[in-house]
């Protein structure tokens, strides 16, 4: 017989169930925010990186300027991180 003892212990655990998955759920995202941003921003670096590697060869004075340029896609990442750890904190 099922008796209300029985049907307590399996609320409980089907609710401690759906808080894993919730949690679950935001790790997923956070790894998606984290990933995907370092793969969008590694992307954008290597197609900067040839372009300012033949803009220097040419131009040695643009230097600073494929620095920073080169630097600028980085934030995405930073981004991401923040994202991520926001996620995972709230």
């Amino acid at each position: 017989m099922v008796n209300q003892r029985h049907i307590e212990i399996c609320v409980v655990s089907i609710i401690k169930w759906c808080k894993t998955m919730v949690s679950m759920e935001v790790a997923f995202g956070a790894a998606l925010a984290f990933g995907l941003g370092a793969i969008g921003t590694g992307w954008a670096q290597s197609r900067i990186g040839s372009a300012g590697a033949g803009t220097i060869a040419e131009k040695p004075e643009l230097t600073g300027i494929v620095i920073v340029l080169e630097a600028i896609p980085e934030t995405m990442v930073i981004l991401g991180f923040v994202i991520a750890a926001m996620m995972i904190i709230m």
